[in-house]
């Protein structure tokens, strides 16, 4: 079983989702964890239901500024930094023809420079046994039409930490990705039942996953222990890796 006793974790977006569900599974396996996000209302929810082994920074990604001060703060705090998940992420969709130069900021802003500026101010404070686990998605190899700008944000951060792990080496430092499909959210959910009506929801949750080998759409908690996973000793031995958490679909199409 991977512990994380006493280690040190930040958790960009990490007030809800995929990121909220990764903090609740490193402090249960006994990590203080700091979790980031922009809004500061959801930020004190979200510490509030986390516990007393949570506290939130009102933090933008794109920031290198801010960035490099969070984790500053963070060493003066709790005296280290363990872990860091790179998770705050933006999506949007456009066809060829039609993206606008906002939409591409935003998409790698948030997507690219957004997890650079992360890693890049985490460094400086992770030794030997420092984990980096940064959010990926099966859109990085898999094309959905209108998502080009989504998915080559993604792709491109496989293509940087192929580098990075050559320029950490000698650290001890990991640096791996964890890359979701479609998984069963509350706001999945909530976007279907808009789509097609709250009656019919769990019949379209059930159709989206019978075409993963595994049947069914990944749960939150399913990618929270794989990132527990990347982010604990039990995988000491593993960086640059890409692992996907996505019921096969990965594998498949």
């Amino acid at each position: 079983m991977t512990t994380m006793q006493d280690k040190v974790a930040v958790v960009t977006g990490g007030m809800r989702g995929l990121g909220y569900a990764i903090a609740e599974e490193l402090i249960s396996n006994g990590a203080n964890v700091v979790i980031t996000d922009v809004d500061q209302q959801g930020l004190d929810e979200a510490v509030a239901k986390l516990g007393e082994h949570c506290t939130g920074v009102l933090a933008d990604v794109t920031n290198e500024a801010k960035m490099t001060s969070v984790f500053d703060d963070v060493v003066a705090r709790h005296g280290r930094v363990d872990v860091v998940v790179a998770n705050a992420g933006a999506g949007d969709s456009a066809p060829l023809g039609s993206i606008t130069e906002r939409q591409f900021d935003k998409i790698y802003g948030i997507n690219v420079k957004g997890v650079l500026f992360t890693i890049q101010g985490a460094l400086p404070h992770l030794g030997a046994g420092g984990s980096v686990v940064v959010l990926g998605s099966t859109g990085s190899i898999q094309a959905q039409h209108g998502m080009s700008l989504y998915g080559g944000s993604k792709a491109a951060l496989r293509a940087l930490i192929r580098g990075w792990i050559q320029e950490v080496k000698g650290t001890g430092v990991r640096i791996n990705i964890l890359s979701p499909g479609a998984i069963d959210t509350p706001s999945l959910r909530l976007a279907f039942a808009g789509a097609v009506g709250a009656k019919n929801v769990a019949q379209r949750v059930q159709a989206m996953g019978e075409g993963n080998p595994l049947g069914r759409l990944v749960r939150p908690d399913e990618v929270a222990k794989a990132a527990l996973f990347l982010a604990g000793d039990d995988s000491s031995g593993v960086t640059g890796i890409e692992l996907f958490v996505d019921g096969g679909v990965a594998q498949t199409g």
